[in-house]
Parts: structure tokens; C-alpha cells; sequence
């Protein structure tokens, strides 16, 4: 039997995440509170439903993509709409917001008791990513749950790491999200020296493009900072909130973060200075 796949949350990542799934041919049952997206997801061909219960009891795995630790558990086990009093055994919850390590592996227990299996699966990629299902995805999780949410990561993303057990996807997360936003910092910091000191930024971020200084970042943010083209693909709000997980996380395991503490400090200053709903490459704006 073919499983029955439910999606909560149809944000900037979740939309074009839950149509790729549409699109590769899984029986999908959608829920989220914005009805806009809900509708279009439902027009390309899934099944609505009206509470995170409601999806939960229609299908055999629940993939789950939210902004933020509180709102996977308040769609996961809050009374009496929670996925959990829904969910049944054997079935399986795929986590792929980006969270905390340590709640995530506290979820894993609690839906343990219930017989449901739980991995969590965060992504890199942004929304271009989404879009192309040309994810990153890190996974932790036992492998028979993850061989079994396979082929759904195979639909959404390219590059798909079991990284070890619970929790262990998004301790990589959190990694991701310390390199991301330092690397972006020093993206915005090179090309602010290269204007400041009258050379073009455009030609140096060609030249760096070449040489050990070229990623990915430098190539779209680079970009994106050349053009103050500031348009959401990931929000600097959530990587602010993502700062405090990797900030959180590195305490917890007593590991030092000496680099990456004022690059979350500049965060801080981009969303308290109203500059949350841009994307994250608008640190630059900052210099």
C-alpha cells in the first residue's frame, strides 16, 4: 500500500516542498494557516484538511515545516487539534523545520511512547532550492524511519545526508546556519572594502568567484548585494532565531563560537533595526 503523506505548514520553503511532492505523484493531505497557499497546493492536486489532527489521521507519514521549536510543538501536542492525538502507530513524523536539537530529540521520545517513529530533517537551500528540488537535507534518525521518508527526500532534494540518530540533523543545521551567515557577513565586508577603496565590486566578486574565496554565497548573496535586491528567499528574521539555536546548541555541548558571536550580534541589529522580513544577504546593509 502506497503511503498517504501529510504536510503541515505552506510558507516561503513549505509551498514548493509540498508541490514537488504533488508533482513526483504522492497521495498528499495539506494543512497550514494561510489558506492562499493551502488553495494553490490543493489545485495542483492534494487533499485539504482543517487541523494538524485532521492531517494527522489521514496519513501514514506527516512531514511537518515550520518557523520555529514552539510551533512544531504546539502543531505536534497541543490539546485537542495536536497531530499526536491523532497519529497512529506505526506512523511516522518527518520534521524538516529547522529547530532545536535538543527538543527534537525530545519529541522523538514522547512520540516514541505512541509507537511513531520521528525524524528530523531540516534543509539548506532556500527557496530556489525548494522550488528546484535541489534541497540540502540532514537527517537524524533510526535508518529503517529514514529509508522509509526516502523517497520523499529523493522529491524535494538532492543532496540527502543521514547524519546519525535523533537530533543529529539539526545539530548539521546548525552548523550550516553558523557558516551561512558568517560567510555572508564576509561576503558583505569584501565588497564594502572593495567600494570603499574605489574598485568595483562587481569585477572583484568576479575575480573572487574563481579562487578559494568562491561559494555559493558569494555567488547569489554577492549578487543580491550588488543589486541590493533584498527580496525574501530565507527571512533574517529566522536566521536570527536560527543564530540563537546554533548560540543555544554550542552552549549546551560547551562549544566555543568566538567567530560566529558578532555575526549573530549583527542579526540582532538588522531585525531590531526593522530589517527582519529581508533576506539575510541584508546584513550588508548594515555597513
Amino acid at each position: 500500500m502506497t503511503d498517504v503523506i501529510g504536510f503541515i505548514g505552506l510558507g516561503i520553503m513549505g509551498k514548493p516542498m509540498a508541490s514537488n511532492l504533488v508533482r513526483a505523484g504522492f497521495d498528499l493531505v495539506v494543512h497550514s494557516r494561510s489558506q492562499g497557499p493551502v488553495d494553490e497546493v490543493v489545485e495542483a492536486g492534494a487533499k485539504r484538511a482543517s487541523s494538524p489532527a485532521e492531517v494527522a489521521g489521514a496519513c501514514d507519514i506527516l512531514i511537518t515545516m515550520l518557523p520555529d521549536t514552539p510551533d512544531v510543538r504546539h502543531v505536534l501536542f497541543d490539546e485537542p487539534d495536536g497531530a499526536s492525538t491523532a497519529l497512529r502507530a506505526g506512523s511516522l513524523v518527518v520534521d524538516m523545520s529547522t529547530i532545536s536539537p535538543i527538543a527534537s530529540r525530545e519529541f522523538a521520545e514522547q512520540l516514541r511512547v505512541k509507537q511513531v517513529g520521528f525524524v528530523d530533517a531540516p534543509v539548506s537551500g532556500g527557496e530556489n532550492g525548494a522550488i528546484d528540488a535541489t534541497l540540502s537535507i540532514m537527517i537524524g534518525g533510526s535508518s529503517d524511519d529514514v529509508a522509509r521518508a526516502m523517497p520523499l527526500f529523493e522529491a524535494m532534494g538532492k543532496t540527502i545526508v543521514r547524519v546519525g540518530e535523533s537530533g543529529a540533523g539539526q545539530v548539521a543545521k546548525a552548523c550550516n546556519q553558523l557558516v551561512v551567515a558568517s560567510t555572508i557577513e564576509a561576503v558583505a565586508e569584501a565588497l564594502t572594502l572593495a567600494a570603499r577603496a574605489g574598485v568595483d565590486p562587481a569585477r572583484v566578486r568576479e575575480a573572487l568567484l574563481g579562487g578559494f574565496a568562491g561559494s555559493k554565497i558569494m555567488e547569489m548573496h554577492g549578487q543580491r548585494m550588488l543589486d541590493e535586491n533584498f527580496q525574501p528567499g530565507f527571512r533574517a528574521r529566522l536566521h536570527l532565531k536560527d543564530a540563537h539555536i546554533v548560540l543555544d546548541t554550542a552552549r549546551d555541548f560547551g562549544s566555543p563560537t568566538p567567530g560566529f558571536e558578532p555575526v549573530a550580534a549583527a542579526l540582532t541589529r538588522l531585525v531590531e533595526g526593522g530589517g527582519g522580513e529581508l533576506d539575510h544577504s541584508a546584513l550588508f546593509t548594515l555597513l
